[in-house]
């Protein structure tokens, strides 16, 4: 006879020391170690050009951010639970307020969309007969052509 042992489906693995995205947290110690440097040699080196580097050491030390926030939003636990009710997994249990919200929201915006198709496409449709024309007059000078502007009637 065997016996069953109940599993849970939404145990986690714990992550010890600096968590999950361990080369986002060295890339981002690694560059306020370099700006650090950088900033220093620039403050106690005696250059010529010390502002250059106080400058690239503080751009270098503001770039290690991006590593920090990859870092931190790597780290980020959600429990599976609230996953699922995002990707809409989970099937509503009650269909109580919010969804006779979406079903009126739904309608109105159809309805919304409808009338600016039929705006769009003109009271002949959107492949009728009726063409409007438009005046075309150039103007031309030289000695070919006449002093006086020419009419023409382009048809869309």
């Amino acid at each position: 006879m065997s016996t069953s042992v109940p599993l849970d489906p939404a145990t986690e693995r714990k992550y010890a020391g600096v968590g999950r995205c361990k080369c986002s947290f060295w890339f981002a110690v690694a560059h306020d170690i370099l700006g650090l440097c950088v900033m220093m040699v620039g403050v106690f080196g005696g250059l010529l050009i010390h502002d250059l580097f106080i400058y690239a050491g503080a751009i270098i030390i503001f770039l290690s951010l991006i590593w920090w926030v990859f870092w931190y939003t790597g780290n980020i636990d959600v429990p599976p639970e609230e996953l699922e009710d995002d990707v809409g997994l989970i099937e509503l249990k009650s269909r109580g307020l919010g969804h006779i919200v979406r079903r009126v929201s739904d309608r109105l915006s159809s309805r919304i969309r409808g009338s600016l198709r039929s705006l769009r496409e003109g009271p002949w449709g959107p492949t009728g007969d009726h063409r409007p024309e438009v005046s075309l007059s150039t103007v031309c000078e030289g000695t070919s052509y006449s002093k006086e502007g020419q009419r023409e009637t382009l048809s869309l």
